[in-house]
């Protein structure tokens, strides 16, 4: 009776051939896209959680930036040459995730494609939701809306609401070649 271990065996290596190939350097067709640093919507205003928020917008984003390229959806630009205008925005917008026309000035300084508007909105401590907006430079429309649900605001729902976005739209992808593009 040795089927068993020849079918997980064999199962286990379907299951990995399904999986992208990560780490095998980006392709030239991708679009370029940069990302906006995560912004939180906290109406909470609890003293006690925000140094570790902040910890958190800053880990969240870093994980997108390398999962997006990890899962070859797009092609990401660094949106350091783009901080001054930034700072100039937020002088005048409290969220950028809210000003589309922003988000268009902010590619075209980057040359991006794409601009993703990352926040996260904290109805409690144990609700929030992670949320993603593509915006497309040259035509000057919203490509793509999407959230995440995340129970707790702890660590590890953070990582774990990435990774799910974008592996959905890895998926979706994978279905749909001109998903979120």
């Amino acid at each position: 009776m040795r089927r068993r271990p020849l079918l997980t065996c064999f199962t286990a290596a379907l299951g990995l051939a399904a999986l992208p190939v990560l780490g095998q350097g980006t392709a030239p067709s991708l679009r370029s896209i940069v990302v906006l640093d995560m912004e939180l919507v906290d109406e909470q205003n609890n003293p006690a959680t925000v140094k570790a928020q902040e910890l958190r917008l800053s880990a969240a984003h870093a994980q997108l930036q390398k999962e997006l390229t990890d899962y070859q959806l797009y092609r990401v630009v660094d949106s350091a040459p783009t901080a001054e205008l930034q700072r100039k925005l937020h002088a005048q917008q409290a969220f950028l995730y809210r000003c589309d026309d922003c988000a268009y000035q902010i590619g075209l300084k980057a040359g991006a494609d794409l601009v993703m508007a990352t926040w996260v909105q904290k109805v409690s401590e144990l609700i929030l939701n992670f949320n993603v907006e593509i915006h497309d430079v040259a035509q000057q429309k919203v490509l793509l809306s999407k959230s995440v649900d995340m129970r707790g605001n702890e660590d590890v729902s953070w990582t774990r609401a990435v990774h799910y976005l974008v592996r959905d739209m890895s998926e979706k992808r994978a279905k749909n070649s001109k998903y979120g593009l």
